[in-house]
């Protein structure tokens, strides 16, 4: 392959991932890891999406996610820890994790840098595409345009990952997708619009800003055009409704009359030497009710969208400016809020790209819905059990307003899987989803928007497509065959990625692999069906050494008649560790024998 920083014209390689955002570069990661040739674009000057570009560094998680997350991403965690000095770099009180869009770029070019120097991996920022060729089903190859004097480049590739923000790929290769709500008459979902589809529904955008409050100067802005207007619709306030209908009052730089922190301390992504009151050193990310954008669909109309939600910012950075209620009721505005172009890597403080929360979705037979993300049963941890499970991801069904539709949803979720089949194009075959343009409904796709959804599903992709590269196979066949599919969850437990929510079974763990595979198959009853924690040393249940049983023979290859371990396991580790050592019972193989 050429040298990064002269791409040829053509290349050929085995996976193209066309988007850099954080999809985008953990299945580029995936992929070479698993020593597939590759290229990954990026339209926009840096790798990051939503960490980066778009200005949205404070990361949305789990409550377990410090101990229990996919080996790659606890990677990232760390690394931007360790470069940015701090748990909690910004001390950014919305996320356990706030931090300087910059470190994160840095990281994640130190995780894809080695399969760069080796030869496998190209990446290309600054390329955006404009063509898709398809025969027989199949893409044979995508153009992309060079911005500025960025050569334009031509790319072959056996299996193609869409991760760009908007499912550019999806459209252009003549993919089914859908946008918008598919309303309450098509799955029942209760937080689906009422009555049928409304394409143009689709989440707001938000084009999110860094600034530093400088007490004493006046960095005020002009007024921005329909200032007023904006003002009003928003309207601007340092108010905002709760999820269950009250209301939440914030103070600029001091806890808010109901107990709420300071607005400032939000998202604040840089904590300065000398942190006071006002604020000096410090630099705070503007990402809030009062420029969240619902005016146009990105997808519909993205020029209007794009001019109108960046004119809404700098009017609520104005307002901010000049009329936002001083803490203590005396006087208004803080004149003294600067823009930090240092910090966003733009000329003028707003980020590259407003961030996004909704993308052209793969239109799939059986979408993954609202349903799939609760428990099957009363009383269960976890959501709906997946067989075809490529990873593991957690977060409410988080709906900003949409177009048309100002409400918004923050809806529960169980700890829920990745399906294989939401990620693979009915056509063309060659194709896969590696970011928000998953199979979901809009309700369900809004729970695997945030920062570690988007990267497991990315991950997952780039996985898939190098299984199928190495198997010489497609995405439709793997999901259609026992054995393959077994194989492919083998690959992706190997890589440290958990298929099913065993807390206390982390990767790392000796039985990881073997206890995700039956946990997946259904190696899970009884009281363990009732807590994420499995407790692997403790005492086994007739019913969950059954369980694990029939999962056994689920993953077995061949498949053996049904028969008891040796031994009578004392724990459900033991239990795990006695079926994966026999294999003239259970044979869980790692590679397909058979078409099934």
């Amino acid at each position: 392959m050429p040298s990064p920083g002269q791409p040829a014209s053509d290349l050929t390689v085995d996976v193209a991932v066309i988007g850099g955002g954080l999809g985008g570069v953990a299945a580029a990661l995936a992929a070479a890891e698993a020593g597939c040739t590759v290229v990954l674009t990026e339209e926009l000057s840096r790798l990051g999406g939503q960490m980066t570009s778009q200005l949205v560094p404070a990361l949305d998680e789990h409550e377990h996610i410090e101990t229990f997350a996919p080996a790659s991403y606890a990677r990232l965690r760390a690394g931007i820890r360790a470069l940015a000095g701090g748990t909690n770099p910004g001390a950014g009180w919305v996320r356990r994790l706030c931090f300087e869009p910059d470190v994160a770029e840095r990281v994640l070019r130190a995780m894809l840098a080695p399969h760069q120097e080796q030869g496998r991996l190209q990446v290309l920022t600054g390329h955006h595409l404009v063509a898709v060729q398809v025969e027989d089903d199949r893409i044979c190859q995508v153009r992309l345009a060079g911005s500025g004097a960025g050569r334009d480049v031509t790319v072959r590739a056996g299996m193609y990952c869409d991760a760009t923000d908007l499912g550019d790929l999806l459209e252009l290769a003549g993919a089914p997708w859908v946008t918008g709500s598919e309303g309450q008459d098509a799955y029942g979902e209760p937080h689906a619009l009422p009555g049928g589809p409304r394409p143009t529904a689709t989440q707001s955008i938000t084009w999110c800003f860094a600034v530093q409050h400088l007490p004493g100067q006046d960095h005020t802005a002009p007024r921005p055009p329909g200032y007023e207007q904006s003002r009003q619709r928003q309207p601007f306030s340092l108010e905002i409704e709760g999820w269950a209908g009250d209301v939440h009052s914030y103070r600029m730089f001091t806890d808010g009359p109901t107990g709420c922190p300071p607005f400032w301390s939000y998202r604040r992504i840089r904590r300065g030497a000398d942190v006071d009151l006002a604020g000096s050193g410090d630099v705070a990310v503007i990402n809030w009710v009062g420029n969240d954008y619902f005016g146009a669909s990105l997808v519909h109309e993205p020029v209007r969208a794009r001019r109108e939600a960046r004119e809404l910012s700098a009017a609520f950075l104005h307002w901010l400016q000049t009329e936002a209620p001083r803490d203590g009721g005396t006087g208004r505005g803080f004149p003294g809020l600067r823009l930090c172009p240092q910090v966003t890597g733009t000329p003028d403080g707003f980020a590259e790209a407003p961030y996004v929360r909704e993308s052209r979705r793969l239109c799939i037979p059986r979408p993954v819905t609202y349903h799939d993300l609760q428990p099957a049963r009363p009383g269960e941890a976890r959501a709906v059990a997946v067989p075809d499970s490529v990873g593991t991801a957690w977060y409410a069904a988080d709906l900003h307003p949409r177009v048309g539709a100002p409400g918004v949803v923050y809806a529960p979720t169980a700890p829920f899987q990745i399906p294989l089949r939401a990620l693979i194009a009915p056509r063309p075959h060659n194709l896969l989803a590696a970011a928000k343009n998953l199979g979901a409904t809009q309700v369900a796709a809004a729970a695997f928007r945030v920062h570690a959804g988007e990267w497991s599903v990315g991950e997952a992709s780039g996985a898939v497509a190098a299984y199928c590269v190495g198997a010489g196979t497609e995405p439709r066949q793997v999901v259609a065959s026992k054995a393959r599919l077994t194989a492919l969850q083998r690959a992706l437990l190997g890589r440290g990625i958990p298929l099913a929510w065993l807390t206390d079974v982390p990767p790392g763990a000796p039985i990881f692999s073997d206890a995700h595979l039956l946990a997946v198959h259904g190696g899970l009853a009884g009281p363990r069906l009732e807590r994420l924690q499995v407790d692997p040393d403790s005492g086994l249940g007739e019913d969950e050494h059954r369980a694990l049983l029939v999962a056994a023979h689920a993953v077995s290859a061949p498949a053996p008649p049904m028969r008891q371990p040796l031994t009578k396991a004392r724990s459900w580790k033991a239990a795990v560790e006695e079926i994966a050592t026999a294999p003239a019972l259970f044979a869980m193989s790692s590679q397909p024998q058979e078409e099934r």
